[in-house]
């Protein structure tokens, strides 16, 4: 079993990367380029627990400001279970995070951020 202690500093950058846009976006109050930008933000760091879990933070967080049940609850049980599966390196890779989606179903990694796992 491998275990994620530490993201490596080339993905921790494409992370804050991404949590940059998703914060100028949303002070733009464009809300759906914000949680795409989310969404990839916990693409990048889901095999991580900090990462992973503060990714699920700002989701319920996003969620509160808008009001959407669904995601608060939903973001209430990945914060839960969501940053110990990482540490044990068990998460569905490529999962955007949202509650719009099923926790545990991997998804289609976008190609920059496969290029990016790719890379080492």
């Amino acid at each position: 079993m491998k275990i994620n202690l530490r993201i490596p500093k080339y993905l921790k950058q494409a992370y804050l990367k991404e949590l940059k846009y998703y914060r100028y976006y949303l002070d733009k109050k464009q809300y759906k380029n914000a949680w795409h930008h989310l969404e990839r933000s916990h693409i990048v760091g889901q095999s991580y627990s900090m990462e992973h879990t503060y990714s699920h933070w700002l989701m319920l967080k996003f969620g509160l400001m808008q009001k959407n049940t669904k995601e608060v609850f939903g973001q209430i049980i990945r914060l839960i279970v969501g940053g110990w599966k990482s540490f044990i390196n068990h998460v569905p890779l490529g999962n955007t995070g949202g509650a719009n989606v099923p926790p545990l179903k991997p998804m289609t990694i976008p190609d920059d951020i496969k290029k990016l796992f790719n890379s080492k």
